[in-house]
């Protein structure tokens, strides 16, 4: 009798168990949805307004004047992807090495100024970057290309430092003692033991601060400018595609505006392409 009861007992409890695991999913599953439907409903929105915009010659020629049918964006998506690169170069390497010096040496007054910086510039706004190199490089030199990367590596570098930092103190310290005890120099323990068992999320801080610069439109304003034909070198104003969506936005002129939606339906897809090969590579590190 007394084990018929308590089979009863347990049964009942693990109902409730269940009930209660069931109930808890279902809710998170509707709050992840409802924090997902902003996005999804912008994105459907950009895609609605912009694929009908996007053919050939959006990709392969230039801008139409006020009024013409036509045309396309072929020299933004090339500034845009030339200045994006140039930062990569700058940014990248200097905001790794900024992470790495932080995680492993990060001890004593300059690591605590370095920290403090890097904290002020991942809060600076990307139009005081924009100004800042404004009057660093265009006065002198003018607008530029040149001029337009240096302000986006700027805004990368904070970002890659810091996510180098803690990536790397999440790496348990045996880790870094057992190197070590073997009589492996600190410096090769951190390149050869330390980030290629970090990598996967290496690059992930990396391309979210790829896909953040991406987007800037700002400090493009004050330091590229803009420019309605292909640029013949980087020491010359260089059309971006978020300034050139700007311009066509408010242009007045319908053609312009929906050249507009297809300029922003691309740098969407940019991101959603750098995520996506992100959790991809990702996934093939680990398997």
């Amino acid at each position: 009798m007394a084990s018929k009861l308590n089979l009863k007992v347990t049964s009942f409890t693990d109902r409730k168990r269940k009930l209660k695991s069931q109930l808890i999913i279902g809710v998170l599953l509707f709050l992840a949805l409802l924090a997902c439907f902003p996005f999804l409903f912008i994105s459907a929105y950009v895609i609605s307004k912009g694929i009908g915009s996007l053919d050939w010659a959006f990709f392969t020629q230039l801008p139409k004047g006020p009024g013409e049918t036509g045309g396309g964006m072929a020299n933004a998506i090339l500034g845009s992807g030339t200045m994006v690169l140039m930062c990569c170069l700058l940014g990248i390497p200097w905001g790794m090495a900024a992470g790495i010096y932080l995680s492993e040496y990060g001890e004593g007054k300059t690591a605590r100024i370095l920290r403090f910086a890097t904290d002020l510039l991942t809060s600076v706004p990307s139009i005081v970057v924009g100004i800042f190199i404004y009057g660093l490089i265009v006065i002198y030199f003018g607008f530029s290309a040149h001029a337009g990367a240096t302000a986006l590596a700027v805004i990368m570098l904070p970002i890659v430092a810091r996510s180098t930092e803690e990536i790397l103190k999440l790496i348990p310290n045996h880790i870094r003692e057992a190197g070590l005890a073997l009589g492996i120099p600190r410096w090769k323990v951190i390149l050869r033991i330390l980030v290629p068992g970090c990598v996967g999320a290496l690059v992930t801080g990396v391309m979210l601060a790829i896909a953040r610069v991406a987007g800037e439109t700002a400090p493009l304003l004050f330091t590229a400018l803009g420019n309605q034909f292909f640029a013949d070198s980087l020491s010359q104003p260089t059309a971006s595609l978020p300034v050139q969506i700007y311009n066509f936005a408010k242009s007045g002129f319908p053609d312009l505006e929906r050249q507009a939606w297809a300029g922003a339906l691309i740098l969407v897809l940019f991101v959603f392409v750098i995520n996506f090969g992100t959790r991809a590579f990702i996934y093939y590190k680990k398997s």
